[in-house]
């Protein structure tokens, strides 16, 4: 796909917005967590390793080598499988609290997956010009 490439990039930053926006809000403690800001919880920062994994993602969508290709995929599959920790993680009830579910929580499962999807189809006519046999 021509543009496969691009389109992960931009999910890629989009994910990154939608990092900072509420993912979940807790009515009894009245706590909106982000993935930047979970004060009050032992949740840290969900969203922090969605910026060090989408650094990496934008480095080997740029790069076109098919070992950075595959790098990619293993790394994309490493962020949907952070996304669904982090809905899991913010969607349990925890002792009879029971946290509302943000739609950037779902977004960010979406972009996840997009990002996974546009690993899976690298631009072919630009790695066969850097194969030399």
């Amino acid at each position: 796909m021509k543009y496969s490439q691009l389109l992960g990039c931009i999910a890629v930053v989009l994910l990154c917005i939608v990092c900072y926006l509420p993912w979940s809000f807790i009515d009894e403690k009245n706590i909106i967590i982000t993935g930047m800001s979970a004060p009050g919880t032992v949740y840290g920062k969900p969203g922090l390793m969605h910026f060090v994994l989408g650094f990496l993602l934008i480095l080997f969508f740029i790069i076109s080598k098919i070992w950075a290709k595959r790098c990619n995929v293993f790394i994309a599959a490493i962020n949907l499988a952070w996304s669904v920790r982090n809905y899991i993680l913010l969607s349990t009830c925890d002792m009879g609290e029971c946290p509302h579910v943000k739609p950037a929580l779902y977004l960010s499962i979406l972009l996840c997956a997009c990002i996974l999807i546009m690993t899976f189809l690298p631009d072919l006519k630009k790695l066969e010009k850097n194969i030399h046999i």
